[in-house]
């Protein structure tokens, strides 16, 4: 079986030799096709990061273990880590965490013990970096939420949940605030949680839940979130645990799987070989169970559970009184301990039933839509205008341009309303957002719409506009703060 391998960039090279030569050790039987991918490789002018070589390549093994990568900065590139993820649609990142015995932290001293599953929704959310200047002082992004990414991710949760045994799984979420993009997640969530009724499904909003993650992680087993979220509350769960240095990361979708490590590549200690590989190796461990080779994952993980209960560690963990080992002498301490048991935490030995990755030839790009249940009709439209005006003087001129099929509902600043009723005491900024529905909330065209574009264009700037649509009877946007 080959797979596709990426060092990566900073400490990636020494941290992928490392689990590289832990496999060999172990005779993981697999072949290894390495990639160009990485900083070097936007340098040589590959703007996505990657050469067109690797993508084929990973295309056709369908596996890609990697190591962390760098973006440049300035100069305008999008990130390699988030492109790869986004082009092969690999739509659920699962990052576990479990207490380790050898690694001290808060809760392993307080006899609390952590095993805990996030799963982060991975393509859509801020992370499309869709953003714009509107005004010289206003910038915005577009977050994007789809009810069949969402539910791609949220299958996953909950199969990986119920396959592994999990007796709760969590929705993290902000649908109190963002009551259309969050509130679609939760929404999905629930309808696939009837599937699985032997599960307790449950939602905390997110904030709490990281209050909740610090003071009690042990109450959490799965959790299923957005992208920016799960990024977020990911990187706590890591710190619970003894910090990115044991944060592995799986990045899953149907066609094509990629596992890392979720830290970065360390610049300031590349080239030392100090660096801790536990991350990149429970990532590696995860793609060996992944690709059914269960006996190999189990004693590679046992090996390096005994070799943290020994107290070998690395300069960024562990007792302090005992001398720290290097990158490559700590991969010789698990090599030296393939074999044997841990007292805490033995992963039961399963053979192999190793699987081949089907390469699939797509001839077009997959479209995911879900069935429209209810007709569609156009109510309104949403004009964000550039004006250094009072919200009274803007309205007056919007008035002016209605028309018999619109009126003016609202003007916020900033999403709170001010103008027909607001307050002196609200700040604006350069950028309205006016909104004019139509009268008696009778359907109306684009072509109605762009005629009230052209009027309102004679006294403003128009930065963007939205639809206001509605299904059935209900509105498919939101309301001002204030409204």
């Amino acid at each position: 079986m080959k797979i596709a391998v990426a060092k990566g960039d900073g400490i990636g090279p020494e941290i992928m030799d490392s689990v590289l030569h832990i496999f060999q050790a172990n005779q993981v039987p697999l072949e290894y096709e390495f990639v160009e991918m990485g900083k070097w490789v936007f340098d040589k002018g590959y703007s996505n990061g990657m050469t067109p070589e690797a993508q084929q390549t990973i295309e056709e093994l369908s596996i890609l273990f990697k190591g962390p990568m760098e973006t440049p900065k300035g100069k305008g590139v999008k990130s390699v880590n988030v492109t790869a993820r986004k082009t092969w649609n690999t739509y659920a990142n699962k990052r576990a965490f479990q207490t380790l015995h050898g690694v001290d932290t808060v809760f392993s001293k307080a006899g609390i013990p952590i095993d805990l599953t996030i799963v982060r929704e991975n393509i859509e959310d801020t992370y499309g970096g869709i953003e714009h200047m509107l005004t010289h002082d206003v910038a915005l992004s577009r977050r994007f939420i789809t009810r069949p990414g969402s539910l791609q991710v949220i299958k996953y949760a909950f199969e990986m949940a119920s396959k592994n045994g999990a007796r709760r799984i969590t929705c993290g979420h902000k649908a109190n605030i963002m009551k259309i993009t969050d509130g679609l997640f939760l929404e999905v969530f629930y309808e696939v949680a009837k599937e699985y009724p032997h599960l307790k499904a449950d939602d905390v909003i997110v904030d709490d839940l990281c209050m909740k993650l610090v003071s009690r992680p042990n109450e959490f087993d799965v959790v299923v979130l957005t992208n920016l979220q799960g990024d977020i509350v990911s990187d706590l769960c890591a710190g619970l645990v003894g910090g990115l240095g044991f944060a592995p990361s799986a990045n899953i979708g149907d066609h094509i799987c990629i596992f890392e490590a979720v830290h970065g590549t360390a610049p300031d200690i590349a080239g030392k070989n100090i660096a801790n590989p536990t991350a990149l190796l429970l990532s590696g461990i995860a793609m060996l169970r992944h690709l059914g080779l269960m006996e190999n994952a189990a004693v590679i993980e046992n090996a390096l559970l005994y070799t943290l209960e020994s107290g070998v560690h690395t300069g960024d963990f562990g007792d302090r009184s005992i001398p720290s080992v290097n990158t490559t002498q700590f991969a010789d301490a698990i090599i030296a301990n393939l074999g044997k048991q841990p007292a805490h935490m033995a992963r039961p030995i399963l053979p192999n039933k190793p699987i081949t990755p089907t390469s699939f030839k797509l001839e077009k790009n997959p479209l995911i839509m879900s069935k429209e249940l209810e007709n569609e009709i156009i109510v309104g439209v949403d004009m964000f205008i550039e004006s250094a005006e009072q919200p009274s003087a803007v309205a007056e001129k919007c008035l002016l341009h209605t028309g018999d099929l619109f009126k003016l509902v609202t003007i916020a600043n900033r999403g709170t309303q001010v103008w027909p009723k607001g307050s002196s005491f609200t700040n604006l900024v350069n950028q309205y957002s006016c909104r004019f529905e139509s009268i008696g909330d009778a359907p109306v065209t684009q072509t109605d719409i762009l005629e009230l574009y052209k009027r309102l264009m004679t006294d403003f700037k128009i930065c963007s506009s939205e639809i206001l649509n509605m299904w059935g009877d209900k509105k498919a946007y939101s309301l001002a703060q204030g409204q």
